[in-house]
């Protein structure tokens, strides 16, 4: 799935993809790292990050075309406000790994639904106004809010561990890329299924890194792993530029 040069959104390829998990995951970390390490609690981190998320969402949708850093900056901040926001609302307000889950996933269908009777379409390639993006980033938001709490129910709620579950929405992804390379199925459908799943995936990687090793994780403290994925986005970030710029440069005469 190919974006054309005015849309607001990353070509949809391999490398897109690799971010995006990458941001989703670091979103875990980090939202974690500020809500528990540093003990701010749910409540805090999700008021925290939701004054992040906003100020970096009004600056992308002002923004005259599209800045990768700008971009995924945007999703990062997305996903840490959807992991407090999802935490708060599993574990404060007592709805549950479940309820919590199917509110969630509603509420994903709801916007995208709206945005569709609004516009026509839901395609990633038709974010290129700012009414568009508005719809854009609601339904990201609440799909990284969403995978949190599936991720939390999958890994947490039946027992099967963050290694077990980041392996299950691994295989899910899978599944939609097959049916991408192999089938007629609607590419935007399936672009918003891989959206859902690839949030899950990194909130399991996320819990995989920082769990103690008698919970079968890494043991990472969350300001390291933070710190190292962080790194690693910015070098896929850099290295698509250099990329870029090899491609776009005027042959010698």
């Amino acid at each position: 799935m190919t974006m054309p040069t005015n849309s607001k959104v990353p070509t949809v390829a391999i490398w897109f993809w690799i971010i995006y998990v990458a941001a989703t995951t670091l979103g875990e970390t980090g939202g974690d790292l500020v809500s528990d390490t540093l003990d701010w609690g749910y409540l805090g981190g999700t008021a925290f990050f939701l004054a992040v998320f906003f100020v970096l969402a009004v600056l992308q949708i002002r923004a005259s075309k599209l800045y990768p850093p700008l971009y995924w900056a945007t999703v990062v901040a997305s996903t840490m406000f959807g992991t407090t926001m999802a935490d708060f609302a599993d574990r404060s307000l007592g709805i549950g790994y479940a309820g919590g889950s199917a509110l969630l996933f509603a509420c994903v269908l709801v916007v995208l639904a709206v945005w569709y009777r609004a516009q026509g379409t839901i395609a990633p390639s038709a974010v290129t106004a700012p009414k568009a993006e508005i719809f854009f980033w609601i339904a990201i938001t609440f799909s990284q809010t969403l995978g949190t709490a599936l991720g939390d129910w999958v890994s947490d709620g039946f027992d099967l561990g963050s290694a077990v579950g980041a392996l299950i929405f691994a295989a899910g992804l899978i599944v939609v890329a097959a049916l991408y390379f192999r089938t007629g199925i609607s590419r935007v459908s399936l672009f918003w299924a891989a959206v859902i799943l690839a949030r899950p995936l990194g909130a399991t990687l996320g819990d995989f890194l920082d769990q103690p090793h008698d919970q079968g994780g890494l043991g990472l403290s969350r300001a390291l792993a933070s710190a190292i994925i962080l790194v690693f986005i910015v070098a896929c970030l850099f290295l698509l530029t250099q990329s870029g710029s090899k491609r776009t440069k005027p042959a010698s005469p």
